[in-house]
């Protein structure tokens, strides 16, 4: 990558706080590859003299003498190890260079300065130490701590820290959106950019890889369904580089048992061959807080229906779902024949109609809604089971309105415009399900409850004039160009 997408509001508190007057400490972390080095490296392009160095997963005494000696190539001072022989003594020296001018300092992959939890708390202790003490300085000072081990980093900010209360500014850095990850690949149009978004999801440098120049589909057997795919290879080692996890065979059993589907815990143990226990329950909840597994519920439903699970980025399905299940065929016919013959077919089409443009439709609303003129939505869902018949029902979107009323729509990634018969199956399901007792159904079927489609390949006349035929119902119609407008 050599721009930034989607950081302008990172870019924009970070060169306000080296600005300022005084000594202000920040905190930045995420999951590797999201692009915290790419933000942290073109933040500043002003002049404002910047100290940037990234820590190794080697020993802290190593690190500690690499910065001194980044430190003294970048300030032209002479920072002898020697003098330095504690991080007390390495921050305070530091932080007092080039005192009559705004200057940064960023620790990156700050975690590898000390071992352990008790060494990064020692670690914390010492630059706390120095921070609040005197700073030889005219001039203002940012330091920023930024990182991937996200727990460690995580509990930089906690109660108990010796940071606690110091930072002046702290943010967790997320995947692009859908909108995002299609202008990394400007060369597609707005359907490819929604398949690339299922291929590859949000996170940057897996984006960053794609030749939009080429198919998209010679990108996703080149990357990741080949055994040596360059994003393959990141996926399916990012468990082993989590920090302190243990059992990854386990884990990554639990993410192949997912896969494509959504899955209750009860259905991940069958598939693994072992009982649905506290320590299954425990390694899952895991991969939900490390962000590996999405929790969801039905809309409406009691807390104590059992939840379900989905991978929560769209890469990590295409692997655990598509290569990974497919890998002694991609080893004997080749990456190419198993996208041809067993997944662009039926597999790759259902997977964006179901777990991507669903996905899309929802981010777009929550996009435009922030620029306004939407009704505000609280708590956005969907809902999947039976009605009283034991007839299956999916309702793609429901959504609950900050006044009260119920958003309900369907999602659909078509290639033809779809009619009318969209509409009235979604009236349809709503009546059965309001039927079999469901009061957010009874509320979606009132008429100033509004209704949400989406359509990759838009609509017909005749959906239009059931869309015109509505006095009272807000309706909202969307094609996939307009996801991009």
């Amino acid at each position: 990558m050599t721009r930034l997408v989607d950081r302008e509001a990172e870019v924009r508190d970070l060169r306000e706080l080296a600005g300022r007057p005084g000594r202000k400490l920040a905190l930045l972390y995420g999951r590797r590859r999201i692009g915290k080095t790419h933000l942290l490296t073109h933040a500043w392009e002003d002049g404002t003299p910047v100290l940037y160095y990234t820590a190794s997963a080697t020993t802290p005494e190593i690190n500690r003498r690499a910065l001194l000696a980044e430190a003294g190539h970048w300030s032209g001072a002479e920072l002898r190890p020697e003098d330095h022989p504690t991080w007390r003594t390495t921050f305070r020296s530091i932080f007092d260079l080039h005192p009559d001018q705004d200057a940064v300092v960023v620790l990156d992959e700050f975690q590898y300065l000390g071992t352990g939890s008790e060494g990064m708390a020692e670690v914390a202790s010492e630059l706390n130490a120095v921070w609040e003490g005197d700073l030889r300085r005219e001039r203002g000072l940012l330091v920023v701590l930024s990182g991937s081990a996200v727990r460690t980093m995580r509990a930089l900010e906690a109660g108990g820290s010796p940071l606690f209360g110091r930072l002046d500014w702290r943010r967790r850095l997320r995947p692009f959106d859908y909108f995002d990850a299609g202008l990394m690949v400007p060369g597609y149009g707005p359907e490819d950019r929604v398949r690339t978004y299922g291929a590859f999801g949000g996170t940057p440098m897996y984006l960053s890889l794609v030749d939009d120049d080429r198919p998209l589909p010679d990108n996703i057997i080149d990357l990741l369904l080949a055994p040596d795919g360059r994003v393959r290879l990141q996926v399916e080692t990012a468990l082993e580089q989590e920090e302190g996890l243990r059992e990854v065979d386990t884990y990554r059993a639990i993410l192949a048992a997912v896969g494509l589907k959504r899955r209750e815990r009860g259905e991940i143990a069958a598939a693994l061959g072992r009982p649905s226990d506290s320590g299954l329950q425990r390694m899952v909840k895991e991969l939900v807080r490390l962000d590996y597994l999405e929790e969801e519920r039905n809309f409406d439903a009691p807390s104590n229906q059992a939840l379900r699970y989905r991978l929560a980025d769209p890469a990590q399905r295409v692997y655990y779902g598509m290569a990974l299940a497919n890998e002694s065929a991609v080893a004997s016919a080749g990456p190419r024949t198993v996208w041809e013959e067993r997944l662009a077919g039926a597999t790759w089409p259902s997977y964006l109609g179901r777990e991507v443009f669903e996905d899309v439709a929802g981010e777009a609303y929550l996009r435009r809604q922030r620029e306004g003129g939407l009704p505000v939505v609280e708590e956005w869902g969907r809902w999947e089971g039976s009605d009283r018949e034991g007839e299956p029902v999916e309702i793609d979107v429901v959504a609950r309105v900050v006044d009260g009323r119920i958003l309900s729509g369907a999602v659909k990634m078509s290639s033809r415009p779809v009619g009318a018969r969209l509409w009235r199956e979604h009236v349809r399901n709503l009546e059965r399900l309001a039927t079999s007792g469901h009061g957010w159904a009874r509320a979606a079927l009132g008429p100033d409850a509004p209704f949400f489609f989406v359509s990759a390949a838009g609509f017909t006349d005749a959906f239009r004039r059931s869309v015109a035929e509505e006095r009272e119902r807000p309706v909202i119609a969307w094609s996939v160009a307009d996801l991009f407008g």
